[in-house]
């Protein structure tokens, strides 16, 4: 490309054709640029109209960066903000339309409407009284005279909810913030106010919900992250006052409050998870202890002793301590009587304590409060079956054993009952008739108690040697039928009509 100097006399004749040249350029610009945000807000416009709002949204993004002085393109972007329910948004919006066109009274009427469900009373007073003094039309100036009479009513009932407050009268002071939240749903405030009064009240499930609201109306609320983790906190809810905190960490970790009580829910939650594994694990005892510390971690909040001794109960029921699990369970039982859990935990303690009515009962309780748990009606039937036993014969006790007795002890039981109760031992006809009925029980016993699948049979209530409680009749009834005469010369310590085979050491 080759230039060609000009000398300076014939630069500046030509000037004036320069400057037309680059005035037509600019408007040629201008003009395009200004159709094309033209374009974009017809195409908006459409969108909007067809329910398309995100669509809607970046187009009239584009005019707006397009022409940042075009009051048409942030009102329009204003109405999409409102219909996906983005008030925040729309705010600024609205607030640089009246800025750019200070008489556009409708979208001065919208940003009052906004202030006034945010709360912000002077505000949206302000803006419902510029409405009027600017010759609105009839529709307009009648909503803005509505909205200036509520926000009127809403000031006296804001005072007077205050000095309920500050009397200490929560209730009315609740029932003035629940008027006022109806129409401003956005106050922060109010919200925060009614939730402190339901405190005091102790509706700690509506407090939960203002402050949930609350915590997303206004942006870094670690406040109300921080009042919602007590609150969860002190009602036994671990967890969640766990998630609220660390919510509050998020926006300030070096929030004192916060911080401090991170660190204690987060140990009660490390024992409880720890307590729990050791449940799975079936490692009992461990788990006895953890819960143990679990009471002690904070004696302040009734909810978490509650919960351990739930769980301790729990644990000795299933490590077969029925007279030990049946008072902790009781203690439950007395702060919460229809709770589910230690009514069954406790049902199994009493059939391992042999109190088969009382089990009867706690299985029965629980069925009312939880009817399709299976678990429950297994264990109503064991139990009526083993009253049914408890009232026939019990193995157990003819050897004077607990149900949880090993094999060796069983043995070591029936060999000193069986030297015991020998019928040689008596002279006189009755206590030797009473010793042979004695002695054919105790051989029986044996029998049942050390074969592990009769004796399983016998702790499901099932006495494997009463044909009339089987199916398929007394199959091992037939050795005891000529009572004391199939014994003659029997040795419980050699062999007989029952095979013993002891091994001595």
């Amino acid at each position: 490309m080759v230039t060609v100097a000009l000398p300076a006399h014939r630069l500046l004749s030509y000037m004036p054709f320069v400057l037309v040249l680059l005035d037509l350029q600019l408007e040629g610009v201008i003009c395009g640029k200004s159709n094309s945000v033209e374009q974009h807000l017809e195409m908006g416009k459409k969108l909007l109209a067809a329910g398309q709002l995100a669509d809607a949204l970046s187009h009239f993004h584009t005019a707006v960066d397009g022409d940042p002085k075009n009051y048409m393109a942030y009102y329009r972007r204003a109405t999409v903000y409102l219909a996906m329910g983005k008030s925040k948004s729309a705010l600024p919006d609205l607030s640089k339309v009246i800025e750019l066109k200070p008489d556009f009274t409708s979208a001065r009427l919208q940003r009052g409407n906004l202030l006034l469900k945010q709360g912000k009373l002077d505000d949206a007073e302000s803006d419902f009284k510029k409405v009027l003094k600017s010759s609105p039309s009839s529709r307009e100036e009648q909503e803005a005279q509505n909205q200036l009479k509520k926000s009127d009513e809403i000031q006296k009932l804001v005072t007077q909810a205050r000095n309920d407050f500050s009397r200490n009268d929560y209730g009315s002071a609740a029932s003035h913030l629940d008027i006022i939240i109806e129409t401003c749903a956005w106050d922060v405030d109010s919200r925060e106010m009614r939730a402190e009064c339901f405190i005091k009240l102790g509706e700690m499930g509506k407090a939960i919900s203002d402050l949930k609201a609350a915590s997303k109306l206004r942006n870094d609320n670690t406040q109300a992250f921080y009042k919602l983790s007590t609150i969860y906190y002190n009602l036994g809810d671990h967890e969640m006052s766990l998630n609220e905190v660390r919510e509050c960490l998020k926006l300030d970790p070096d929030h004192p409050q916060c911080f401090s009580h991170y660190k204690r829910v987060k140990k009660l939650n490390k024992l409880i998870l720890s307590a729990e594994e050791l449940i799975q694990q079936q490692r009992y005892g461990e788990a006895v202890s953890k819960y143990e510390s679990v009471m002690k971690s904070d004696p302040n909040v009734p909810q978490y002793a509650l919960l351990a001794k739930e769980r301790i109960c729990h644990c000795l029921s299933k490590d077969q301590q029925g007279a030990q699990a049946i008072p902790v369970c009781s203690e439950v039982l007395k702060s919460d009587p229809e709770n589910v859990n230690a009514l069954k935990d406790r049902a199994e303690a009493y059939l391992q304590d042999e109190q088969y009515e009382e089990a009867i009962k706690d299985f029965e309780s629980a069925k009312m409060h939880s009817e399709n748990d299976q678990e429950i009606k297994e264990g109503l039937d064991r139990a009526q079956r083993l009253l049914k036993q408890s009232q026939k014969r019990d193995y157990y006790k003819i050897l004077g054993v607990k149900r949880t007795a090993q094999k060796k002890e069983i043995i070591k039981a029936y060999r000193k009952l069986a030297q015991q109760w020998h019928p040689d031992n008596f002279q006189d006809p009755e206590d030797k008739k009473k010793a042979e009925k004695k002695f054919i029980d105790i051989a029986q016993a044996k029998e049942v108690l050390t074969d592990p699948e009769m004796r399983s049979k016998f702790d499901q209530g099932e006495d494997p040697l009463d044909p009339e409680s089987q199916q398929g009749g007394g199959h091992h009834h037939h050795h005891f039928r000529g009572g004391w005469e199939s014994f003659q010369g029997f040795n419980p310590f050699g062999s007989g009509p029952f095979n013993f085979k002891f091994g001595f050491n």
